[in-house]
């Protein structure tokens, strides 16, 4: 038995007690970290992105918790990376990630290795960011690392090192406000490195808690129990319909018949590549999907270094395998007939019945031929969106899916994910409408396969409605994302909501409860009373040369107030075009966008 005092290095075991100790300790304390919000608006939500990114990464570690450091570090970086939200999560992603590539092939880690995966891990975040900025989660965790990097050449005590990242982690910290004046002019740090410093103070006490507990080889560490790690502000979402009295909906493979399936076998294999085969004819991804795609449908290649994972829908399986197999060895070969599933489907639906495209009305054929024919539509629109009247809009400009979310609850990478999978479309164009969700988009387009997904960096709902009013169908996607990009530019964003604390920005006095307005990103106007400061935003707007003004009424926005409103912006300004729409968001009385 090996004490950790002396341990040279820690396994997967001690890594698995470290992220469970940080993930607890960023949960007790992530309203601390939203609370250092630099806005004092109420969604200040860093922590609660940064505890529900960890929590994704922990539940992954528990369904496939490893002695191997390596393997460990691999699931916790694929539980990040689907469940990250918001840049903070994104960016917390993107340091394990790059920490899980340093050890993938080491059971364990000394001291060196340990520091030099946190550097791989800060390395892989900068990369991420396309603009990096100092004074923030990159900035602690670039110091912390450094600090690792120095004392893992004196030292070789992994507990040591983990000591002094989180006191080089904490210094960094401190200094946040010399390097991002609007934190010192609001006195406080940055909230994703005090997210990423609550994370490591976990990490530092798991490992001192093994101090003096006596190392088991073979046994692997069974990760955090039985129970689910509880989020309780994880927003209850009513059921359909069509689960309600224990009902349950019909499949849809049983609306369709049977002899339509054009592509009868579902085939899956991996090829093994073989240096010797592609001698003279080096392997090529994309030119290998194009030609498999030529056999079948829902084609899927996915490439690493070595292997290369297939799944057809194909009408000869023999075929695509034997082109597969000029490449490499082929294994893990699944073949299923669909047709015989399919048949087994409609049985278990409505046994004795059998349904054939004769048999349905002429209307209904037409309709199942049209569904058919979306698959191949050439745009589709993912949109996220805060409030019903908001996601009617959207919904009327053609975007197809609607990702609920905000400020207060960003979606996380695996959403969107979701959310492009549902589009049948050959380009997905996703609008995030929010600054705080973008890295998250683009990082779900590294995660989508079987089609081309384009992000267009909308950074509030105004900026979104602009690029999709800008959107044109007979455009090629590149033309289409340049114009929607400058129609970004050219719409100008206002909100109005509440303070949530006392606090002082650009030399105005903010007080808790005040009505505070935020043009294009900045706080300009903080007024006791909401239409006094709905009005100085309206003209500060106004002044930049707005022709159209269009008002969104949010859930806590009166008639009477809107009525005064609308009352104002005729009487001062008679030549300016006026829209009113009831937008239903939440927190934000009105969102104002000016052309």
């Amino acid at each position: 038995m090996v004490l950790l005092g002396k341990r040279l290095n820690i396994n997967g075991n001690d890594f698995i007690r470290m992220v469970e100790a940080g993930a607890l300790q960023l949960k007790t304390n992530a309203d601390k970290v939203n609370a250092l919000n630099v806005f004092p608006v109420p969604d200040g939500d860093t922590g609660t992105n940064m505890n529900l990114t960890l929590t994704s990464g922990v539940e992954e570690l528990r369904r496939r918790p490893s002695e191997h450091l390596g393997k460990a570090a691999e699931a916790l970086a694929k539980g990040l990376l689907m469940g990250a939200r918001g840049n903070s999560g994104v960016i917390l992603s993107q340091l394990f990630r790059g920490f899980s590539k340093a050890v993938a092939d080491h059971e364990s880690a000394d001291a060196r290795l340990f520091a030099a995966a946190l550097q791989s891990g800060v390395d892989m975040a900068y990369k991420a960011v396309v603009r990096p900025v100092e004074g923030t989660i990159l900035t602690v965790a670039k110091e912390a690392a450094k600090r690792a990097g120095h004392v893992a050449k004196r030292t070789s005590n992994v507990g040591v090192v983990m000591r002094e990242v989180l006191a080089g982690g904490g210094e960094a910290l401190a200094r946040t406000p010399e390097l991002l004046p609007v934190l010192k002019q609001v006195g406080v740090v940055d909230s994703g490195g005090q997210g990423l410093i609550y994370i490591y103070e976990g990490f530092a006490s798991a490992l001192e808690a093994l101090e003096g507990e006596p190392e088991l080889p073979g046994v692997p560490y069974a990760a955090f129990g039985t129970e689910s790690i509880d989020v309780s502000f994880e927003a209850e979402r009513p059921l359909p319909a069509a689960y309600e009295h224990g009902a349950e909906p019909g499949r849809a493979q049983a609306k369709l018949a049977t002899e339509d399936i054009e592509f009868g076998y579902c085939t899956e294999f991996i090829v093994t590549l073989n240096p010797a085969k592609l001698a003279g004819r080096p392997f090529d991804e994309e030119r290998f999907r194009r030609e498999l795609s030529q056999f079948g449908d829902s084609l899927l290649v996915v490439a690493d270094e070595d292997l290369v994972k297939v799944h057809i829908h194909a009408e000869y399986p023999g075929s695509v395998m034997n082109h597969a197999q000029t490449f490499g060895e082929l294994s893990r070969i699944k073949i299923e007939n669909m047709r015989d599933q399919h048949a087994h489907l409609l049985r278990e639906e409505a046994p004795g019945l059998h349904i054939s495209a004769a048999d349905l009305p002429k209307e209904a054929a037409m309709a199942v031929k049209q569904e058919a024919a979306m698959a191949a539509k050439r745009y589709g629109f993912v949109a996220v969106s805060a409030g019903e009247g908001i996601s009617a809009i959207f919904r009327s400009l053609g975007v197809d899916e609607i990702l609920p979310g905000g400020q207060t609850m960003n979606p996380s990478t695996e959403d969107i994910v979701k959310s492009i999978g549902k589009v049948d479309a050959q380009t997905v164009f996703v609008l995030p409408n929010n600054s705080n969700i973008i890295m998250a988009a683009q990082q779900a387009v590294e995660l989508v396969e079987n089609k081309q997904v384009i992000v267009i960096p909308s950074k509030s709902i105004p900026q979104g409605i602009a690029a999709a009013l800008a959107f044109q169908e007979h455009a090629a996607p590149e033309e289409n994302a340049d114009e929607m990009q400058q129609a970004l530019q050219q719409v100008q964003s206002g909100q109005v909501t509440y303070a949530v604390r006392d606090t002082q920005m650009d030399g105005m006095d903010i007080r808790q409860g005040d009505y505070i307005g935020i043009h294009n990103g900045k706080i300009v106007v903080s007024e006791p009373d909401c239409v006094a400061s709905c009005r100085s935003l309206i003209d500060r707007m106004a002044e930049s040369g707005a022709e159209i003004v269009t008002l969104y009424s949010g859930e806590d926005a009166s008639e009477d107030m809107t009525r005064r409103l609308i009352e104002y912006v005729e009487q001062t300004y008679p030549e300016l075009e006026l829209e009113v729409h009831s937008g239903g968001q939440p927190l934000y009385y009105y969102i104002i966008s000016a052309e």
